[in-house]
């Protein structure tokens, strides 16, 4: 489960409104058929058209300045293994993710006139969307890169040759051509995987559009608190503060466990990851006391998620946590990242 929050774009991408970041969650709708059309929901409904979800985001933002971001992003990307679990996927991540905004609030260090945050006080909408494509940033494009880079030049030899600008064989250059497309490390159904291919398999998840302020416009609910928790005095009064996001991204983890009968695996959790990037030597010592088929289990998720792996582990634990800190260091920030894990 990897879950993201970020704070709504303020410059070149997005404006002032959330219509710009609406449109772009409707990309999968295009040239569908009404009944095959994923649509908004909230808490309490469904099939919440997209101009309904920017006139209550971009209306819900009372004092804010304009350089403070009126609404947050949520993306959550359950694995290919918590897909499975699903019987079917919409309904049963629509279900989920009404379970999980109740952690979301639950993970706020605020009151609403003298009571916790719950539910009722967050204005959100969500959708589902089925697809992904391949990014840049993916391990799959950077490691076909190579390949690619080649390609671009004898394409570009072909078209000089075609122009009469350059002497030279064009058939020889679409053999060359014809051969580096195979050779690429990484295909997808006998293809060269290049940005923007749609990924194979399951890629359903979740994006959740959340404002800034509450349901009555009048309190700021921020999860990019850089406060945990912490009480500040304000014009008189003590107010607290704050949003725990270990408590939310560790919380909906158990949430979704709960509600599908989900047997999550050490590799698999929060805390797991996060000690991955902060301290991997506690990570691999504790991978190393897992029991023989959790650990065989454990190490295939590392492996497909792109983080390096010695070829040899040692048996003896700080030696092994000693080889990890001084030779996965450098790589595992890199391979966190480029997975989305929202640490």
């Amino acid at each position: 489960m990897y879950i993201t929050i970020t704070p709504q774009k303020l410059g070149g991408n997005y404006s002032q409104s959330s219509g710009d970041f609406v449109g772009y969650l409707e990309k999968e709708n295009q040239g569908l058929e009404q009944e095959d059309m994923e649509h908004f929901f909230n808490q309490y409904g469904d099939e919440i058209s997209a101009e309904e979800v920017v006139k209550d985001i971009d209306g819900n933002g009372a004092k804010l300045k304009k350089k403070e971001p009126k609404f947050y992003s949520i993306t959550v990307s359950p694995s290919k293994y918590e897909l499975n679990r699903l019987q079917n996927s919409s309904e049963d991540l629509k279900r989920y993710t009404r379970e999980l905004m109740k952690d979301y609030v639950a993970s706020f260090n605020r009151e609403i006139n003298g009571r916790p945050v719950n539910i009722n006080d967050v204005k959100y909408y969500a959708k589902i969307e089925h697809q992904r494509t391949f990014k840049g940033t993916d391990k799959q494009i950077r490691e076909n890169q190579p390949c690619a880079t080649k390609i671009l030049q004898l394409k570009n030899e072909i078209r000089s040759i075609e122009s009469g600008s350059m002497e030279g064989s064009i058939r020889k250059r679409e053999r060359e051509i014809a051969k580096l497309e195979k050779q690429a490390p990484h295909q997808q159904d006998g293809k060269r995987i290049v940005q923007g291919m749609p990924k194979s398999g399951n890629q359903s998840h979740i994006h959740i559009i959340v404002s800034r302020k509450d349901a009555s416009n009048s309190f700021s609910l921020s999860p990019g608190s850089k406060y945990k928790a912490s009480d500040v005095e304000m014009r008189g009064k003590k107010v607290k503060r704050g949003f725990d996001r270990d408590k939310f991204f560790e919380n909906a983890e158990k949430t979704f466990d709960r509600t599908f009968g989900y047997q999550r695996n050490f590799a698999e959790t929060y805390k797991a990851r996060k000690d991955c990037v902060k301290n991997p030597k506690i990570y691999f010592a504790s991978l190393m006391k897992l029991p023989t088929n959790e650990k065989a289990i454990a190490f295939k998720l590392i492996r497909e998620t792109g983080i390096p792996i010695m070829p040899s582990i040692p048996t003896n634990q700080a030696q092994l946590a000693l080889k990890v800190f001084n030779k996965l260091r450098k790589g595992l920030d890199v391979a966190i990242k480029s997975s989305s894990i929202g640490i």
